[in-house]
């Protein structure tokens, strides 16, 4: 039977409030010992032995490498043998400064995150912690609950450093490009469909989607699976350049064809053969270029202006529009014969408000990108910031999140991205999904269950939010914790776990 730990006595008063089976005295046998080979490591530094035991015992239950330090020496012998996914930190230490040790795992231990602890919490303190690197702030007496689902926050947010971390080791250079990154199930599903229409032999692929959502990107990954890959993938706006321009730039020209032509020139198909063309916003293509289009789509064939030979290249087109197309045929904007040939096969790109959690990851890529470019010292995203960057509706989509990072980037003089340096999103149009102030609530006549009221209310926000935590927290006026903590509570994380491997 396992007893309270060497220096405890019953008459203690402990400084964490014990969740259930993590009671001094509990017959479940010790699990402070290393988890499994791929567990994640976590390093509890805190002079209270009390403190210590119930951590490396409540958080080894949930399969964690579990590893503890007493003081400000010890933390750092062991920091130098091996790298933790994460440290809890106490503030004050009997031979250190909390804070100098959490500056030197910042600064020495680029993939560790650290959580604060104290007994002493000021405002003050709170901010230099966050500002200094800290991922969050916990005052003592804690619940073991609360710690463990900060814990599991803190190492999905390793976890996406990594993989951030992984595409930029993809693209040393820092391109212009971003990669196509999503783990949503929208985006999964997206993915697949890339993958499967990069191995078709299919000659045209039509991409929709509200401005901003990542249309050429997506066209570039399709062109980057396939075998095309190593041939020209050409971009093209068809919305750019006037009628004239656009078919001089796509079919090409010879010597004479009108009053500038003093010299032939290769269009954009010529010069794409073998690889891919990328048609943005072909919904407002001039009618009179449609049909040219449609007639080297049928016959795969074209000529240049003022030539008479046809050329036959080898492209795959993809053609992107903001605009519904069946409309625009409606309309008589667009061919309907250039419509059908057009939409063999569509990808329909998700808008971002529809993505679930992929904010967290598109976040954690643009700010390395861009602490990178920009020779910022910014290297994450603090919990609050995130919070507020997944409660926002997006109207402008991936584009405008990428250009709201930048500035807040190059705003930015702390370690941590902070909801101040998110300033510029002041103004602008705030979700739909928040809620106005909470209607005056009538108490029936019979009473009411509130536990059955709330889990009902959880239940609907978080179906309202495609199961979002972060944006049915917003809706109730909650926490993401207070709602990750009911789905616990209430056995949905456990049901869907089962869906999920069934």
């Amino acid at each position: 039977m396992r007893g309270v730990p060497a220096g405890c006595d019953d008459g203690m008063e402990p400084t964490v409030k014990r969740a259930p089976g993590s009671e001094v005295g509990s017959d479940k046998p010790p699990s402070g010992a290393p988890g499994a080979p791929d567990a994640a490591s976590i390093l509890v530094v805190d002079d209270e032995e009390l403190v210590r035991w119930a951590l490396r015992e409540r958080l080894g239950d949930d399969g964690y490498a579990v590893h503890t330090a007493a003081s400000y020496n010890e933390a750092r012998a062991k920091l130098s043998e091996r790298e933790y996914d994460l440290v809890l930190l106490d503030c004050q230490l009997p031979d250190g400064d909390g804070m100098v040790l959490l500056r030197e795992v910042h600064a020495e231990h680029k993939d560790t995150l650290v959580i604060m602890l104290t007994a002493h919490s000021t405002v003050q303190r709170a901010v230099t912690a966050m500002a200094e690197g800290a991922f969050y702030f916990i005052d003592k007496p804690f619940d073991l609950d609360q710690v463990l689902l900060i814990v599991q926050r803190a190492l999905e947010t390793t976890r996406l450093r990594r993989q951030v971390r992984d595409l930029i080791a993809r693209d040393p250079e820092g391109s212009a490009t971003t990669p196509l990154l999503g783990e949503s199930t929208v985006m999964l599903e997206v993915k697949e469909l890339i993958r499967r229409y990069a191995k078709s032999k299919a000659s045209t692929v039509l991409v929709t989607g509200e401005t901003g959502v990542g249309k050429d990107v997506a066209a570039r990954a399709l062109h980057v699976q396939s075998e095309r890959r190593d041939k020209p993938f050409v971009n093209i706006t068809c919305s750019a350049l006037p009628e004239h321009l656009l078919e001089s730039e796509l079919f090409g020209h010879e010597r004479g064809a009108f009053t500038d032509a003093k010299q032939r020139q290769i269009g954009l198909l010529e010069q794409a053969n073998g690889g891919t063309v990328f048609l943005d916003e072909i919904g407002d293509m001039a009618l009179g270029l449609q049909a040219k289009l449609l007639r080297f789509l049928e016959e795969r064939a074209f000529r240049r202006v003022g030539g008479h030979a046809d050329i036959k290249p080898d492209v795959r087109v993809i053609a992107a529009t903001n605009r519904d197309l069946l409309d625009a045929v409606k309309q008589g904007h667009f061919r309907q014969d250039l419509y059908f040939r057009l939409d063999v096969l569509r990808i329909a790109l998700p808008p971002l408000r529809a993505r679930g959690g992929d904010i967290a990851l598109l976040s954690a890529y643009f700010v390395d990108r861009f602490s990178r470019t920009l020779r910022k010292p910014v290297r994450e995203i603090s919990s609050a910031a995130l919070a507020q960057l997944e409660s926002y509706d997006w109207p402008g989509n991936v584009r405008e999140l990428r250009n709201v990072i930048e500035r807040a980037v190059l705003l930015c003089e702390q370690p941590c991205l902070q909801i101040s340096d998110l300033r510029l999103l002041a103004g602008q149009r705030q979700s739909a999904s928040q809620p106005p102030s909470a209607a005056h609530f009538v108490l029936p006549e019979g009473g009411i269950d509130v536990e059955d009221l709330v889990r009902n209310l959880v239940a609907q926000a978080l179906e309202r939010c495609a199961g979002n935590k972060t944006r049915a927290a917003t809706l109730l006026g909650m926490t993401r914790d207070q709602i990750r903590y009911r789905t616990e509570k209430y056995g949905w994380e456990s049901a869907a776990d089962e869906a999920k491997s069934s």
